[in-house]
């Protein structure tokens, strides 16, 4: 009884180089198939693209395990994706060209406060979606962005068209310190005893 549940867990069913090819085939496959669904897909997540996301996973699993459940396999496999996707990324950082064909450039969704509703549909992105986003990072509304841009890996990022509320306090703060500087010197001055 215990050899068979050992056979079961660490012997593979599947050649060796099967159960490496099969990770490596449905990376390469995710890798292109994220970057065709586009940017959104990384980080702005609505509930369909959680959905598709989740599902993903589990569509992919068989493929990548064949019809080994072994332990060893398991193993195998996740080592597989593991060592492909520290090659890739090293890889991608050497060749900045090669980079970006992957990834893609950002996309600008927000030009001198003016929304680019054409670069929006383009990215499946809605207005809601765009404000909520801006809500997170600190703005009351969009009316306060001056640039956005939607980065390869999904993120937005906002430029205010004013400083936030934190920086001219900083600003007005370091302004009175300059001033009682000059204030406090001049006093010393005026009563320095005559040489």
């Amino acid at each position: 009884m215990h050899s068979k549940m050992f056979s079961d867990m660490f012997f593979l069913a599947v050649p060796v180089a099967e159960k490496i090819l099969r990770p490596v085939v449905i990376y390469l496959f995710l890798v292109i198939g994220l970057r065709l669904a586009g940017k959104r897909e990384l980080a702005q997540l609505n509930p369909f693209d959680l959905v598709v996301l989740l599902t993903l996973s589990n569509t992919v699993q068989n493929a990548i395990i064949g019809d080994d459940n072994s332990v060893t396999g398991g193993i195998i496999g996740a080592a597989t994706l593991l060592l492909v996707n520290f090659l890739v990324v090293r890889f991608l950082y050497r060749h900045e060209s090669l980079d970006r064909l992957v990834e893609g450039d950002p996309t600008v969704i927000i030009q001198d406060g003016k929304i680019l509703k054409r670069q929006l549909a383009k990215e499946l992105l809605t207005i809601q979606e765009l404000e909520a986003a801006a809500h997170k990072q600190g703005l009351s509304s969009l009316a306060e962005v001056e640039k956005a841009t939607l980065d390869p890996s999904g993120v937005i990022c906002f430029t205010a068209k004013q400083p936030a509320p934190e920086e001219t306090r900083h600003r007005e703060l370091l302004a009175r310190i300059d001033q009682l500087g000059r204030e406090i010197a001049r006093l010393r001055e005026a009563q320095a005893p005559p040489i």
